[in-house]
């Protein structure tokens, strides 16, 4: 019964997040970018992060701490398991990166409208967000159909 519940909250949190960043990077970011102009649309990421990051956040925790319970409870995790939670804390430490790095001195620029500056920081999370959803999709194929490759 607490293995179900932690598999429920472990991929409702893998929901949140990888089905996050994929609206954000295929639906938000061209629909922004199509009609509103750089001033606006900085303060529109800002805005988006601001309520996006805090949910991230609580699902790296969720994920952790359900993923790494589940393992422990098995005799001997199949490689897929492992392959998942690798790549799981490569986005892990890719959104950590964005976080604290990029996504700050945006923060910062958009401030100071300093818009120039504001894309290049923009520009560098969009380029970390397509990565981390990309293997956050490819975790979620090896989550899904490892079992039967590995």
């Amino acid at each position: 019964m607490f293995t179900s519940i932690l598999l429920a909250l472990h991929v409702l949190a893998v929901a949140i997040w990888v089905g996050g960043m994929f609206f954000a990077y295929n639906a938000l970011r061209p629909a922004a970018a199509e009609v509103l102009d750089p001033p606006l649309r900085l303060r529109l990421w800002v805005a988006t992060f601001r309520r996006f990051f805090p949910w991230v956040w609580l699902s790296v925790i969720v994920l952790l701490i359900s993923g790494f319970w589940m393992m422990l409870s098995l005799a001997k995790a199949p490689a897929y398991i492992h392959i998942m939670a690798f790549l799981a804390v490569i986005m892990m430490l890719i959104f950590a990166h964005v976080y604290f790095a990029p996504y700050n001195r945006l923060k910062q620029a958009v401030a100071n409208e300093n818009w120039p500056e504001g894309g290049k920081f923009l520009g560098q999370i969009r380029t970390l967000v397509g990565i981390n959803t990309i293997i956050g999709l490819l975790t979620i194929i090896v989550a899904t159909a490892g079992r039967s490759w590995f």
